[in-house]
């Protein structure tokens, strides 16, 4: 196989592929966008306060075993909820006192635009968040396992109170606690302790409950994330051109042994909802770059579910679920269930020391064996150069040098093949049409020459999954957001001046120059390689600048390569004939 038909093997394999990706994700059945009836996105009145709705989107009769309808419904006696702020060293988060739910958060260390003269200070990244367009919040409670529970229960719908409504780590201080307290008429006392660590993104959840009554309570401990899937894209180029489209966003967990997702087209398939029990797992929600996971104690088997509430409305939300074991607290006793929640960023090789598995949020799928190796030289190059773009060069360069000998011996083959293309024509034109002796011919001929047809394709195959194993490392790395590089403001955003496209689309017809079109190409190829230039220019006019940074400097430098090679090539063959 030539040169130029290996090429143009490998760049329609890559462009069936980015298309396909593309396509996927374009076309996926999202729901339209639509106000929420609910609680949390009904507004704030004057004084902070939140109207408490009888029903805030969510049944929890259905959705929580052991709940009965009564259970649902909101304290009589309590109709409004308040909003608690708190204010770490990297979280502002809001608490919604009904639920003592997690209904906003904000990751100040990560802007949501890149920086800029005119806007030197973005605002924050915002994670969950109760508004109406993109509905994320992360709840909790308990449920009475009684069939005759009383109709106030502090499960995620239940007025808590708060001390107060602005809590602040402070200069020197490594820890903040704030305590949300529930109880009923019968003595039953709930009190939710949310513990901030300074430079954390991990956040405890301690339920602890007084039963002060003369009744045995017995129940069961849940966390849940629920969130709308985000608004289809309002074109195919938008879908095509924002990562966070092409990112599979849906519900994700783990196993103890294995890591999982469901993506939310997937939400409402029989066969592809959750409800198991798992000892050492965690559950999430899944972002491009950022994510949501909460982490029940290692040493302890909760049930996971996942549900689809309200399917047939205009808007359903997503919900995975962690339920604990079966609590039983005496007259005069006391129990406490823990558990954490993970509201941050996806930084690759520290998530599991937080839990197993959790660097596993980021899923490379087949390509992980490539891409974790990949990823881990990628941020220690970074580590020496201080910047992304130098260590992406060096990355091309590394991966140069180690394929050096292999990618010679593709373009040494090319080179032969190329020389042979006269000779090859004059066979066809002395068989014609006998294809049987012209098969023979040609291989005898590649015999004499000493020539490997195949020496122009298996490298190609061979370095594939590296290709696509560096585009999922470029295309999720988080490292890459917003990180500048000369002219380029953002890595992980197409380049704003198209002046790596155009690059690479120069580096494909130096390649041509040098693999002019054999004799005897079928014209439909040879057409096809005059309009690949055109058709890459376009592709990566919309991919991020990192992914476009790395195959420009990696077509520069093969270039080169093929350069020396094809003119080493021609100066043995000059000795020979001379």
């Amino acid at each position: 196989m030539n040169q130029t038909r290996t090429f143009l093997l490998f760049a329609l394999l890559a462009v069936a592929y980015f298309l396909f990706l593309a396509w996927e994700k374009d076309y996926a059945p999202l729901p339209p966008s639509m106000p929420i009836a609910s609680s949390s996105s009904a507004g704030t009145q004057a004084d902070g306060s939140v109207p408490v709705a009888a029903n805030d989107g969510v049944n929890a009769s259905a959705a929580i075993p052991g709940a009965t309808p009564s259970s649902t419904a909101p304290s009589a006696t309590a109709t409004t909820a308040k909003l608690v702020n708190i204010n770490t060293d990297v979280l502002h988060l809001t608490i919604d006192t009904r639920g003592g739910s997690v209904v906003k958060t904000q990751l100040l260390a990560y802007p949501s635009l890149p920086p800029t003269h005119a806007m030197p200070h973005p605002a924050p990244t915002v994670l969950l968040d109760n508004s109406e367009d993109d509905y994320f919040v992360a709840q909790n409670g308990l449920v009475s396992s009684s069939d005759k529970a009383p109709a106030d229960q502090p499960n995620h719908q239940a007025i808590f109170t708060a001390a107060q409504t602005d809590y602040t780590l402070a200069p020197g201080q490594n820890e903040l606690k704030v305590d949300l307290t529930w109880q009923d008429a019968a003595g039953l006392k709930v009190t939710k302790t949310y513990t901030f660590k300074r430079g954390s993104y991990q956040i405890g959840l301690t339920q602890r409950i007084d039963n002060g009554g003369t009744q045995p309570w017995q129940g069961y401990a849940y966390q849940q994330l629920l969130r709308a899937a985000p608004p289809k894209p309002s074109s195919w180029i938008k879908g095509y051109t924002d990562p966070q489209t092409r990112f599979a966003q849906g519900a994700g967990w783990y196993t103890g042994e294995k890591f999982e997702k469901l993506p939310f087209k997937n939400f409402s398939e029989p066969k592809d909802q959750l409800d198991a029990q798992i000892k050492g797992g965690w559950a999430a929600m899944l972002k491009l770059y950022f994510f949501a996971a909460w982490i029940p104690p290692a040493d302890q088997t909760d049930r996971y579910v996942t549900s689809t509430i309200n399917p047939d409305s205009g808007q359903p939300h997503y919900l995975i679920r962690t339920m604990g074991p079966g609590l039983s607290v005496a007259p005069g006793q006391s129990v406490s269930s823990q558990s954490q929640l993970y509201l941050g960023p996806n930084i690759q090789g520290s998530l599991d020391a937080i839990a197993p598995g959790l660097d596993l949020t980021i899923d490379y799928g087949m390509f992980k064996a490539i891409a974790v190796p990949m990823h881990w030289v990628l941020s220690q190059l970074h580590a020496i150069a201080k910047n992304w773009g130098v260590a992406i060069i060096l990355l091309v360069l590394l991966i140069k040098g180690a394929t050096w000998k292999l990618t010679a011996m593709q373009y040494k083959s090319s080179a032969k093949m190329r020389k042979l293309q006269p000779r090859i024509a004059q066979l066809k034109e002395r068989y014609g049409d006998d294809k049987l002796k012209m098969q023979q011919a040609t291989m005898e001929l590649y015999k004499k020459e000493k020539v490997n047809p195949m020496g122009g394709c298996l490298p190609v195959l061979i370095t594939m999954p590296v290709f696509l194993g560096l585009f999922y490392v470029l295309e999720y790395s988080i490292e890459l957001r917003h990180a500048p590089f000369l002219w380029i403001p953002d890595l992980s955003s197409p380049d704003p001046f198209y002046i790596l496209p155009i690059i690479y689309a120069l580096v494909m017809l130096g390649t041509q120059w040098l693999n002019p079109a054999a004799a005897g190409m079928d014209p439909a190829q040879a057409r096809m390689m005059k309009v690949m230039p055109l058709l890459f220019t376009l592709l990566f006019a919309f991919y991020p600048s990192g992914l476009c940074l790395y195959y420009a400097i990696n077509g520069l430098v093969g270039l080169g390569q093929q350069w020396w090679v094809t003119h080493h090539v021609d100066r043995e063959e000059g000795i020979k004939a001379a």
